[in-house]
This record gives C-alpha cells, structure tokens and sequence, in this order.
C-alpha cells in the first residue's frame, strides 16, 4: 500500500468517525483530504489523466457539500456531475460498456428519480442530469474491472443515501468507499496507449508492446 493509501484510510475513517459522533470539525478537516490524497496516489503511479481531473472536481464539491444552504448544494452537484463525466470518459476509453450492467443502471436512473421526483423539489432537474452522469459512469466502470464497477456502485449508493436523507455516517463511508475502489481501481486498469498510432514514428513500437529483433539470415557466398 502506498503512502497516499495509508493515509487516504487513517482520513476516510476520521470522517466516518466525525459523522457518526457528529463531531463537525473532524468531518471538516478529514473529509476534504480524500480526493486529493486519492489524486497524489494516482500521480504517484504516473497517471495524469481524466481520473485525476475528476478527483479535483470532487475534492471541490466535497468542501461545497459541506456547506449549508442551497446554493452550495447546487455547486456541489454541478462539481460532483463534472467529476462523473470526467470518469465516464475515461472508462469509455478503457473498456466497452456491458449490455447487462447498463440496461441495470439505466433502469436504476428511472426508478430512482420517479421515486424520488417529488422529493427533489426545486432541484430536480439538476439531479435529473446529475444522475444521469452518475448511472452512466457506474455503467461504463462495469466495462473496464470488478473494482471500478463495485466503486461505481457505491457512488450511486452514496447519492441514494443523500436523496432519502440517510445518515451522515453511511454517506460519508460509502463515499469514501467509492472513492478508494475507483483510485486503486485505475491504477490497476489497463488503460488505452495516451499516442495514438498515427503520431508514432515510422518503426517505433506501439506502447506495452514487446517485439523481438528480425534478424536476417547471413548471405550467400557469391
């Protein structure tokens, strides 16, 4: 476990204390700490890509979701929507998404929001789109790994618990869940080659391909 890891867990259970003791200022000073941690983690295995950026979204709106009062709810959504786009697109490039786990997650979308339409009041057609990002992204993790589906999974468990008005505590450990298995998740993927083969130099081998040497057998003796 890298460093990032072992300090993304002694975060993630600070908060998940912090909410389940109600104690507001450890939620405050642990729970912005997990997408960034998440972020050194991923840079310190050398990816740099949309993920990375989706984890800065999120870190965002995780400060945002703090706060009180509507408007924060508001940008805390569009940022959390951002960072759902972002790994959608980078799952998409990854992996082909599974007929089975997307007619589950577009079913999922429908059903939850005609459940929860009256419930949503004046935000619901920003939740409308918000969910729509976050099924499709749980639908494309399930193309790529086990991990990154169950992550996935866990953000959209995460988002239900926040529209029934769950508990702090079982937000706050199923996000922080989510966010740990979509992390460790992507530096586990294989990830599709970032030069695509029209810009290689003539020769030059395609990225994670091994070639053997050709070695032309000797002349004959005129």
């Amino acid at each position: 476990m890298t460093l990032p890891l072992k300090l993304y867990a002694v975060a993630a259970a600070a908060a998940i204390a912090g909410a389940a003791a109600g104690v507001t200022v450890l939620q405050w000073v642990a729970t912005p700490l997990l997408a960034p941690l998440l972020i050194w983690h991923l840079l310190s295995r050398g990816r740099r890509d949309l993920v990375t950026w989706g984890f800065g979204l999120a870190a965002a709106g995780g400060v945002a979701m703090l706060l009180p009062g509507q408007v924060a709810l508001v940008v805390g959504v569009t940022l959390f929507a951002g960072t759902h786009v972002c790994l959608l697109l980078a799952f998409l490039s990854s992996g082909k998404p599974l007929p089975g786990p997307s007619a589950f997650w577009a079913l999922s979308w429908v059903s939850a929001n005609a459940l929860l339409y009256e419930r949503f009041g004046a935000m619901r057609v920003p939740l409308l789109f918000y969910s729509l990002a976050l099924t499709a992204m749980a639908a494309a993790a399930a193309g790529v790994s086990r991990t990154l589906a169950a992550g996935g999974a866990l953000f959209a468990v995460a988002s239900v618990l926040v529209g029934v008005g769950a508990p702090d505590v079982l937000v706050t450990a199923s996000h922080a869940a989510a966010l740990a298995l979509i992390g460790v998740g992507w530096t586990r993927a294989e990830v599709s080659p970032s030069v695509p083969v029209q810009s290689r130099r003539f020769g030059e081998a395609e990225p994670g391909l091994v070639t053997t040497p050709v070695v032309a057998p000797p002349a004959r003796a005129l």
